[in-house]
């Protein structure tokens, strides 16, 4: 054959989608909020029961270092669905009720990729970035839309302050508003029907896949929980030995065994990739409310192993091998532009920072990280670099947990701590607790080089936030 015609062939197989001739594949994306990288039971998780994702794992791939871009919920979001670091797009930390900012139209979301290429796009849950009536959902991408426009805490009936008269409960949180499309279709969502939360998003994600099972779709299912304040439908309240928590995630558990029984229900299984990852670590101040960072160090809202390290896990029968392990570092950055490789869509004209991870999802025995670190900030500051199996913190300032966790929904208080520069080797060392940057120099350069050249780069490159 001749080199030209096996150029050709090559490049056919990188520019279009898997197993050409078959359908293209459907995506599955379930997020949830605040879920520690201990919370699902083959990740370690004790007191419950998540059988639906111990399945899933059996039959697909879990990936064992894992990482979100930053440990905050908007910020987090954007740099999934963007395939951007958020200190490139200017979106950090959790915009609340009336944000002045969201995320650019000029951004190339997931669903808008794969529109072009004629998918039906849903998305139910948890949006969060911006509620401008121009930054939801629905005019980025998303041909659906039902959820709540950011965190369910941010609310007057937080257990923190519903002490308080709601007058003054009103003027720190206004009333949390139900959207569907881009239109508010509940102006106060009650205690009663956040119980609900999670059984309507699923109903209305199974819908969607029966909807669209003849056409490929992408589905988005971002659940609120397990996100405080913690609500459980009365089908699973004291169903499990770990409380509140325990049966937020068992029913968790149960939305991902509906979304997989509708796809074998509608005979896609095959042809569908579902991904089931969280957006940062567990928020550690609420104590019996909040998740387990398993063997990893501190939680939500840091740059440590525990703030941005997520337990994910992917299936797609026949591409992903079954009961396998991913232990090469990734992160949610690199969904977009392997989901463009598999379905054949065309990336963004403008720089992204993820890269194609398909030969690691898809087992690829010789496959390596296509990245040369990875980068971790906390709001516009660069705190850790990840290359390999070592971590370098910058010397940074940091939160942690003043004295015991808090209980039943009230959280218990931060402290600041600070770290100076230090080096861990997380293969021998997952909890960050040996400090070898004194016996590595040459490494604590390296990185500290890396770290630098991030830095500028990103400020080169910076892009802004849609302004409201």
């Amino acid at each position: 054959m001749h080199l030209r015609a096996l150029l050709l062939i090559a490049i056919a197989l990188v520019m279009h989608p898997l197993h050409a001739g078959a359908r293209t594949p459907n995506i599955v994306i379930i997020f949830t909020d605040d879920q520690g990288y201990g919370d699902v039971g083959c990740f370690g998780a004790k007191g419950y029961q998540t059988p639906n994702l111990d399945r899933m794992a059996k039959q697909g791939r879990r990936f064992t270092d894992f990482y979100v871009a930053q440990a905050v919920c908007g910020a987090s979001r954007a740099a999934l669905l963007t395939g951007c670091y958020p200190n490139r797009l200017g979106m950090f930390g959790a915009p609340g009720p009336n944000a002045k900012h969201g995320i650019n139209p000029d951004e190339l979301l997931i669903p808008e990729m794969l529109k072009a290429q004629g998918y039906a796009t849903g998305m139910f849950g948890k949006w969060h970035l911006g509620d401008n009536k121009k930054s939801l959902p629905i005019h980025h991408g998303f041909d659906e839309y039902y959820g709540l426009p950011y965190s369910n805490d941010m609310w007057p009936h937080h257990p923190g302050i519903r002490h308080l008269p709601l007058k003054q409960r009103l003027k720190r949180w206004p009333h949390l508003p139900m959207v569907e499309g881009d239109k508010i279709i509940d102006t106060e969502v009650t205690p009663e029907e956040q119980t609900r939360l999670t059984t309507d998003y699923t109903k209305r994600a199974v819908k969607f896949i029966a909807k669209n099972k003849g056409q490929p779709f992408f589905l988005y299912l971002a659940h609120s929980m397990p996100h405080v304040p913690l609500f459980v439908s009365p089908a699973n309240k004291g169903k499990s030995k770990a409380g509140l928590y325990g049966d937020v995630m068992e029913e968790i558990d149960w939305s991902v065994g509906e979304v997989l029984a509708a796809l074998k229900r509608h005979g896609i299984s095959e042809s569908t990739l579902v991904i089931f990852t969280t957006d940062n670590g567990p928020w550690l101040s609420y104590g019996n409310h909040a998740g387990s960072a398993g063997p990893l160090r501190e939680g939500k809202a840091t740059s440590w192993e525990g703030g941005v390290r997520v337990p994910c896990i992917m299936k797609w029968p026949g591409n992903i091998p079954a009961n396998s392990v991913c232990s090469t570092p990734a992160m949610t950055i690199d969904l977009l532009p392997t989901i463009a490789r598999i379905t054949g869509s065309k990336l963004p004209e403008h720089k992204i920072d993820g890269k194609d991870i398909w030969p690691l999802i898809a087992g690829d025995k010789e496959a390596k990280s296509p990245h040369e670190a990875y980068y971790f900030y906390w709001g516009k500051a660069l705190q850790a670099v990840r290359r390999g199996k070592w971590s370098l913190h910058l010397s940074h300032s940091y939160r942690s947990l003043r004295d015991k966790p808090g209980n039943d929904g009230i959280p218990s208080a931060y402290m600041q701590k600070k770290t100076n520069l230090t080096l861990y080797d997380l293969k021998a060392d997952i909890g960050q607790k040996n400090d070898l940057s004194v016996s590595n120099r040459g490494v604590v350069s390296e990185l500290s080089k890396l770290a630098e050249d991030h830095k500028e780069y990103v400020e080169k490159n910076r892009r802004e936030p849609a302004r409201y």
